[in-house]
């Protein structure tokens, strides 16, 4: 029985080598740009770990010194502060989601601009990729750092650039979406009388919509944290405190609002994947 097992592994193998011979015997010109590619990419890493000043012992004693913080964070309390705490929690969530539902707001006009099964012009389907690009392409935390000077200090900082930033990523996302939806459900509104926003409305979002709100409650759970980061560099939430209680070296207070981050992020997991099931449960009852 293993003899015969074997054998048609050999004569499966063989027929593979037959039919695929690059796959399974590379010829010497890709082997050498394999080769070549190999070393470039080790070389990379080399240069760039001599640049940054890696070394080994300046990992060890780091290890050593986050060794010694993680134990002054075991015993974590607000102390005076929950209230305090909690009310910086909530306006990061409010941070987080407002930006979010702002950013699918914008990102959806913009998706359609920008998807080539909507907008077969061009120029108008370039600038608005590029556009998008554009928003994705700064970093969150530097669009606080504008907003701040532009609005001020707070949430509203915060807010403008959680919806800014994610707008590009949104729209990019959508787009995508949109892109990929079937053309026959826009071609029956079509062929009914209906015009290019019916096709739109009835024939291509019906596809998307679990796949837009899948994402959209992805990016909500993910703000989360970004709301915190920025909130260090002044725009509201939870993340002013952090920062100050690190800066005195408020250790077990520390972990107590690291903790308070971590459950809450888990909390909004939770909720958005029983929303996620439950919007693709719906879809697949309507089909």
């Amino acid at each position: 029985m293993t003899s015969a097992i074997r054998d048609a592994a050999l004569s499966r193998r063989a027929e593979i080598e037959t039919r695929y011979p690059r796959l399974v015997r590379p010829s010497p010109h890709r082997r050498a740009v394999a080769g070549v590619l190999v070393v470039l990419l080790a070389g990379l890493a080399i240069f760039g770990l001599n640049r940054i000043g890696f070394s080994f012992t300046r990992l060890l004693d780091g290890f050593d010194r986050l060794g010694l913080v993680i134990g002054l964070m075991i015993s974590p309390t607000p102390g005076p502060m929950l209230t305090t705490y909690l009310g910086g929690l909530v306006e990061t969530i409010a941070i987080a989601f407002l930006g979010t539902l702002t950013a699918a707001v914008l990102g959806f006009p913009l998706s359609l601009l920008a998807a080539k099964n909507i907008i077969a012009n061009r120029v108008v389907h370039f600038l608005a990729r590029r556009s998008l690009d554009t928003l994705r392409g700064v970093e969150t935390l530097i669009w606080a750092l504008i907003f701040i000077n532009v609005v001020g200090l707070g949430p509203f900082a915060g807010i403008l650039a959680i919806a800014i930033s994610d707008t590009g990523s949104f729209g990019k996302l959508f787009s995508e979406a949109i892109e990929a939806s079937d053309r026959k459900p826009v071609e029956g509104v079509r062929s009914a009388g209906g015009s290019t926003l019916h096709g739109i409305w009835f024939g291509i979002l019906p596809q998307v919509f679990p796949v837009l709100a899948s994402q959209v409650l992805y990016y909500f759970e993910s703000n989360t944290r970004s709301a915190t980061i920025i909130g260090i560099v002044g725009a509201g939430g939870i993340g002013l405190y952090l920062a100050n209680e690190i800066q005195q070296a408020e250790w077990p207070r520390v972990a107590f609002l690291i903790l308070m981050i971590l459950v809450t992020v888990a909390i909004i997991d939770f909720v958005s994947a029983k929303l996620r099931f439950a919007i693709i449960g719906k879809k697949r009852l309507a089909y």
